[in-house]
């Protein structure tokens, strides 16, 4: 599952998709016109759907591909891939009308055996899982697209299309980066490759070059809102309000920090970076590290991590002349950026920000992280 969403938000299983109706607009209207470029780079932030997007478009092109043969991909290389498509031509009996934008009803078919994993036509890539931790390993290795090669070379056996996801395309390392452009120079006819990419710049500008990009804006934070108050009926309008303003687009983030307590958390937080300026009482601090640090306590850290660099970020902002969300308190941040400039922010968000990323990775104290975070941030003020 990616970054990209959240638990309940697989991208997999998610058959709705808000706020990105011109995108998928864009995509459809390629495919049914018969000009769909053979790999997309869908971009943008992290959890506002890019996942859910690549996984959506999969199943509308492997459901309606059969039907809409006529619409190969062209290969003809990048040059066409900043072309806007043009209008489509009526779609055939069958082809569309399940419901706005790339829409597949969860009861279809294609969707139950996507889901599965089980369908012939579609190839997921992503960061294995480590047999002995559980978790995601940090790479996407060159086997893994060096597979995809090979898929792609099949006759498509369900459909018209042979489609890959690699989410994301962030995490392969440097050979499996260099496979894949060879996948991407010399595409077989039918085929599409969606990549997924929340940080394009990283990527090898050959591999964007070979791609048509598709960049995903933030949701409106009242969509945000509407969905969370969909998801959680437990937590009232107001909250529903403050947690998308946080999460400024990002649902999965939203939906982490809901299952998390982030509500409870981002007031504990500010409420200790308020007393920076005098020094946080060490019992205080002692007290909430020591909760944060108790066994089955990792959700709480997990917000506390979240929303720690959350509010750093939002002080560098600040700093730099940004706008600031009305949940923080303005005074607050003034008086903190009139104690550490710009640049002493930065230094303490990177340095916090390695230390709360090791936690897990090393099995650190979280106590002592807890502790060590609030004296890198309290020292910049004392400097």
């Amino acid at each position: 599952m990616s970054d990209d969403d959240a638990p309940d938000l697989d991208p997999r299983a998610n058959p709705d998709l808000i706020g990105h109706l011109e995108a998928e607009e864009s995509l459809r209207t390629a495919l049914e016109a018969g000009r769909l470029a053979h790999a997309w780079l869908i971009t943008g932030p992290k959890g506002i759907g890019k996942a859910t997007l690549a996984h959506r478009f999969a199943r509308y092109v492997l459901s309606h591909g059969a039907v809409l043969a006529k619409a190969a991909p062209t290969n003809d290389g990048p040059g066409l891939f900043g072309d806007a498509p043009p209008e489509p031509a009526p779609a055939p009996a069958g082809a569309g009308g399940d419901g706005p934008g790339l829409y597949l009803d969860p009861t279809h078919p294609v969707f139950h055996r996507t889901l599965a994993g089980s369908h012939a036509d579609l190839m997921v890539v992503e960061c294995a899982v480590d047999e002995k931790t559980g978790r995601r390993k940090g790479q996407i290795p060159v086997d893994a697209i060096r597979a995809v090669k090979g898929f792609l070379s099949l006759t498509a056996g369900e459909g018209a299309w042979r489609v890959v996801v690699i989410d994301s395309a962030d995490d392969m390392n440097r050979n499996a980066a260099n496979a894949l452009l060879k996948v991407l120079e010399e595409p077989p006819p039918q085929a599409l490759v969606i990549l997924v990419s929340h940080n394009p710049g990283s990527l090898l500008p050959t591999i964007r070059s070979r791609c048509r990009r598709l960049t995903l804006r933030p949701p409106p934070a009242d969509a945000v809102a509407a969905l969370i108050a969909q998801r959680c009926p437990d937590l009232g309008a107001a909250e529903a309000a403050r947690l998308a303003e946080v999460a400024e687009g990002s649902i999965g983030y939203a939906l982490d920090l809901a299952e998390q307590g982030g509500l409870a958390m981002l007031d504990e937080v500010s409420g200790l970076l308020a007393r920076l300026p005098d020094g946080i009482p060490a019992k205080d601090l002692h007290d909430f590290a020591g909760r944060l640090g108790g066994a089955g306590k990792e959700a709480e850290f997990a917000a506390f991590a979240k929303t720690l660099r959350w509010w750093l970020e939002r002080l560098i902002i600040a700093a730099g002349g940004g706008p600031l969300p009305s949940i923080i308190d303005a005074q607050v941040v003034a008086k903190l950026n009139a104690m550490a400039g710009l640049d002493r922010w930065l230094e303490v968000w990177e340095k916090v920000s390695r230390l709360l990323a090791a936690t897990t990775a090393a099995n650190l104290d979280r106590k002592q992280v807890v502790l060590n975070a609030f004296i890198t941030t309290e020292a910049a003020v004392r400097r």
